[in-house]
C-alpha cells in the first residue's frame, strides 16, 4: 500500500468513503481506515478524505476531480488489498 501513501496529483480534490460499522460487506474499508488511512493523511495533511459510517450503508469509494467531476467503485465483500487497490485506481484515474 506504500504506493498509495505518496501525494495526491493536483486533479484529485476529494476522496469519500461510505461504509457501515458493523456489516461484514464493509469489514476491507474499515480495516482499511485502520491500518493506511493514517499513512496516506500524512502523505497528504491538507487533503480532504472523508470517511462516512452509516448503519446499513454499502461500501463505497467516490473521488471528486476538478470541474465537479467524480467517479465511484463498490467495495461490498473486498478485503484491505483489494479496496486499498480500488483507491490506487481511482488516485491515478484522470477525469474525463
Amino acid at each position: 500500500m506504500a504506493s498509495v501513501a505518496r501525494r495526491f496529483p493536483q486533479h484529485l480534490k476529494e476522496l469519500r468513503i461510505h461504509l457501515c460499522q458493523r456489516s461484514p460487506a464493509s469489514e476491507g474499508a474499515r480495516d482499511w481506515v485502520k491500518t493506511q488511512y493514517v499513512d496516506i493523511k500524512k502523505a497528504n495533511p491538507r487533503f480532504p478524505i472523508l470517511i462516512r459510517e452509516c448503519s446499513g450503508v454499502q461500501p463505497k469509494v467516490y473521488a471528486r476531480y476538478e470541474f465537479g467531476q467524480e467517479a465511484s467503485a463498490d467495495m461490498t465483500g473486498f478485503t484491505t488489498k483489494q479496496v486499498s487497490e480500488t483507491i490506487q485506481s481511482l488516485v491515478a484515474q484522470q477525469p474525463k
